[in-house]
């Protein structure tokens, strides 16, 4: 979920190409979290920026884990956080995965599929 368009069409571009994996590209917050709260027990990872309009992407990624606490969730922003604060988001485990931008493309899919892989050796045991 990003509000720029380049950005989440860059990332579904990007992130499609995994297999086993749908991916759905969201502008706005609002939709997301509608698609989210229908499907919710589908979804294994939500990446969201922090700044978004309506929603912040914590407000976001707290909800996707209000509504199934084993999705993995990965932030992003270009701007700095208060570290105490992301630290804590850290610790209730709102926030699995961190990646600043600009984001290269090889850092998403290493990030995505870390979490992906976690997820993974969740559901095996």
């Amino acid at each position: 979920m990003d509000d720029e368009l380049d950005i989440a069409v860059l990332f579904y571009d990007a992130l499609h190409t995994i297999k086993e994996i749908q991916v759905f590209e969201f502008t706005d917050p609002i939709m997301a979290l509608e698609h989210i709260k229908i499907n919710a027990k589908d979804y294994v990872l939500a990446i969201s920026d922090l700044r978004m309009p309506v929603v912040n992407g914590i407000q976001l990624l707290k909800t996707v884990k209000d509504l199934n606490p084993l999705t993995r969730t990965i932030l992003t922003t270009a701007f700095q956080m208060d570290d105490n604060l992301f630290q804590e988001y850290i610790k209730k485990e709102i926030i699995n995965g961190f990646l600043q931008k600009p984001i290269q493309l090889k850092q998403l899919l290493v990030e995505v599929n870390k979490q992906i892989n976690i997820i993974e050796n969740v559901i095996k045991i």
